[in-house]
C-alpha cells in the first residue's frame, strides 16, 4: 500500500484540503503526526508499553505490570482508538459507544481486539470501563505519562480545559505492527473521522 508523507501547509491550505486526504483504503487528517500509513506503530515507540486497564489490587498484584506494544500489534489485526481523556463528555457519549455498538461488525470483519488508549492511569481507565459497561468487548489501556502517543506524535496540550498534557483524538487500523489506515480529528472536541462507524467503511 502507497504511503503519505503529510507536510505542514498553511492553514488556508488545510482548509482546502476538504478535511482529509485519500488514497485507496487509507484516510488521514491534515495533520503533522509521525506514523503514517506503512508506519511500522512498534518500531516508532520503541521501548514503550502501555498499561492494561486494572484495579489498584490488580495494578499490585501484577507488580505494576505493562504491556509491550508488540504483545498488542504483531501477528494481529487491531482497531485502536485514542482519545482526550476517561469520563469526558465526547468520549463517554460518542466515542466509546461508536466502537461499543459496533463490535459484532469489527469481529466480523476480522478484527482481533478493538482498543481504547487515553493519557490515563490503568486505574481511571479501569473505572471508567466498567462504568460504560464496555470492559468486555473493548481492551482499554492507559498511557500514564502520554510516552506512546509523543512518540507517534499525537500528544495535544489541553491544559485550556484543564487536562494537561493529553492526546488527540483518533482512530488507526493496524495489521500485524503496520498502520493500514489513521484518521486524526482536527480538534480533540470533533467527531467526524474517529468513530467507530468511520473506520468500519475503511476496512
Amino acid at each position: 500500500m502507497a504511503s503519505i508523507i503529510l507536510k505542514r501547509t498553511s492553514f488556508s491550505s488545510m482548509k482546502s484540503m476538504a478535511g482529509f486526504i485519500r488514497t485507496g483504503a487509507t484516510s488521514f487528517r491534515a495533520f503533522a503526526a509521525k506514523v503514517e500509513a506503512g508506519t511500522d506503530i512498534v518500531a516508532a515507540a520503541p521501548d514503550v508499553s502501555l498499561q492494561k486497564a486494572r484495579t489498584w489490587d490488580e495494578g499490585v498484584s501484577s507488580k505494576f505490570a505493562t504491556t509491550p506494544l508488540k504483545d498488542i500489534f504483531r501477528g494481529k489485526r487491531v482497531v485502536i482508538f485514542g482519545l482526550p481523556g476517561a469520563y469526558t463528555g465526547v468520549c463517554s457519549q460518542l466515542h466509546v459507544p461508536s466502537y461499543k455498538n459496533n463490535i459484532d461488525k469489527f469481529r466480523a470483519e476480522k478484527v482481533d481486539s478493538v482498543i481504547c488508549v487515553a493519557v490515563n492511569d490503568p486505574y481511571a481507565m479501569n473505572a471508567w470501563a466498567e462504568k460504560l459497561e464496555a470492559k468486555d468487548v473493548i481492551d482499554f489501556y492507559g498511557d500514564f505519562d502520554g510516552s506512546f502517543h509523543k512518540s507517534l506524535g499525537l500528544e495535544k496540550d489541553l491544559s485550556a480545559a484543564l487536562l494537561g498534557p493529553r492526546s488527540q483524538r483518533w482512530s488507526a487500523l493496524v495489521v500485524d505492527g503496520k498502520v493500514n489506515v489513521l484518521n486524526v480529528e482536527e480538534n480533540p472536541s470533533d467527531f467526524k473521522v474517529s468513530g467507530g462507524e468511520h473506520i468500519l467503511k475503511q476496512i
